[in-house]
């Protein structure tokens, strides 16, 4: 039976594509970084879980030994061409059928962010590879309103872009469903490049009045530095993200990440999540819960 490797397993898209590639009757395993309660929540799924990091050669051809499809996703920071040099080498020795690479939709040689020129970089090392493989260049997540919850829970909605940029957010299982049906059909999809998005383009005042509807309350949107944004939401001594968000701003106002691509449900035969549906599944997350008591 064929064996799936899914990096990141614990993330936004390697947790529903565990679920989604069990469900269709293939071997997983599931590289996560420590044994925690959510490994265990893995293992009671039906995965093998293993554990390693993906800037340790050792870990990662111990991770690929005996499988024959992986997924490679690294988080924003230092180390990701590196760690898609070692994942290729060892995918190659595998003689692996196929990668499923995450990439960004504004994946270019010459791009300001410097990770997301390495995403670019990635993908070249694996074709280069000779591993037969499938890049998504995946647009802003859906999850980014999780980042701004606690904002929005106090009636405020705040990015560090600027309000008339436009983009099309898809959410994270729907792009785990979409990798889980090219893993079906590797012959199909290795060699292809995918543009993900989700079902509809919203500037970023759009959305904050959509998110406003679905919740029944105002949300003025509201334009901060990155600087701000980042200590807003805990993250203030992230450099990477820091210099990755500041120059997707520009990004964003050149329109990289502006239209609709129709792969993603043309892949799955069905209709992608609506912001509407994303925020009624994680509506406690943005709504203030009155029954506790005041701390």
């Amino acid at each position: 039976m064929t064996t799936i490797l899914i990096t990141t397993a614990n993330g936004a898209t390697g947790r529903p594509m565990v679920d989604y590639l069990l469900k269709d009757g293939f071997n997983v395993r599931a590289l996560v970084r420590s044994d925690d309660a959510r490994a265990q929540e893995l293992r009671e799924a039906g995965a093998e879980v293993v554990f390693g990091d993906l800037l340790n050669f050792r870990d990662v051809r111990a991770a690929l030994e005996g499988v024959q499809r992986a997924y490679f996703n690294y988080p924003v920071g230092d180390g990701l061409v590196e760690a898609a040099v070692m994942f290729a080498q060892a995918a190659k020795e595998q003689n692996l059928e196929l990668i499923v690479n995450m990439s960004q939709i504004q994946s270019r040689p010459y791009a300001r962010s410097k990770a997301t020129q390495n995403h670019w970089l990635s993908e070249q090392v694996f074709d280069w590879s000779g591993v037969p493989t499938t890049h998504l260049r995946i647009t802003f997540f859906m999850q980014w309103l999780l980042y701004i919850s606690g904002l929005i829970r106090y009636g405020r909605y705040v990015m560090p872009f600027n309000g008339d940029s436009r983009f099309a957010p898809i959410a994270g299982r729907d792009i785990a469903l979409t990798a889980a049906n090219i893993f079906a059909s590797p012959e199909k999809h290795g060699g292809q490049i995918y543009t993900l998005t989700g079902p509809v383009e919203y500037s970023h005042q759009e959305l904050a009045a959509e998110v406003s509807r679905v919740l029944g309350k105002d949300l003025p949107f509201e334009q901060v530095t990155v600087t701000t944004f980042l200590e807003l939401i805990g993250l203030e001594n992230d450099t990477a993200k820091l210099k990755h968000f500041e120059a997707v701003t520009i990004d964003q106002q050149e329109g990289r990440l502006a239209g609709v691509s129709d792969a993603a449900p043309s892949i799955n035969g069905q209709p992608l999540v609506t912001v509407e549906e994303f925020i009624n599944e994680n509506r406690s997350l943005f709504e203030l819960d009155y029954t506790k008591p005041a701390s």
